[in-house]
């Protein structure tokens, strides 16, 4: 659906463009946008590998593991049908750390990871846990401490304060995350309708009869 919004947008503004007799700005406007999306690419993949190096460097040095400990008692919280010592710690703990300096695309690879090993916990079963579902949450909404990705958007936009937006961001994730858990924890106590045999006999999976 995405995908036909832009394109919808993309043709519109061509047609307008045209019908108003703005032909020479339409064109214009495609050359610079297309020499602007290379020069932000470029940035942006250069701050991408940076800090997905340096995620790496953490991870060997055993900065990942000893985050992971540190944060035990709040995956507990969040996590609890996380087995002490899984990987699934480590791989959260990388996903969260990545999320908190806000690397956007650099940070999905790690939530993946992490995802695959709650999903193993799941028994790969094609009913989200309710550990799944907590950690799709926070990642959608995670607090983010230096929103790096954007302030290299904005800086290249030409903004003369890229960093200004830094306390409204603190602000917003943090409210969004902590309203995601409390939801989600309060969800995880509803049965569910599991989608292979919702539609037909309305059955709920009770609470105790889901993993996590």
């Amino acid at each position: 659906m995405l995908n036909v919004i832009w394109v919808v947008m993309l043709f519109s503004g061509i047609v307008l463009g045209l019908v108003t007799g703005r032909e020479k700005e339409v064109s214009d406007a495609f050359l610079s946008s297309c020499s602007q999306a290379v020069e932000l690419a470029l940035v942006m993949v250069g701050a991408m590998c940076l800090w997905s190096g340096l995620m790496r460097v953490a991870e060997k040095a055993g900065i990942v593991d000893a985050l992971a400990r540190l944060l035990k008692g709040v995956f507990r919280f969040l996590f609890p049908g996380v087995p002490k010592g899984h990987p699934a710690n480590g791989a959260i703990a990388m996903s969260f750390s990545a999320d908190l300096l806000g690397l956007g695309n650099a940070a999905t690879p790690l939530g993946i990871l992490a995802m695959k090993e709650l999903s193993n916990i799941n028994g790969n079963s094609p009913i989200a846990s309710n550990d799944m579902v907590m950690f799709g949450v926070i990642n959608a909404a995670c607090i983010q401490l230096i929103p790096a990705t954007i302030l290299i958007i904005r800086q290249q936009a030409g903004s003369t304060d890229p960093s200004g937006i830094i306390p409204c961001v603190w602000v917003a994730s943090f409210v969004s995350t902590v309203t995601g858990i409390i939801v989600a924890k309060a969800l995880a106590r509803v049965g569910r309708i599991p989608p292979k045999y919702g539609a037909g006999n309305g059955k709920r999976l009770k609470p105790s009869d889901r993993r996590g």
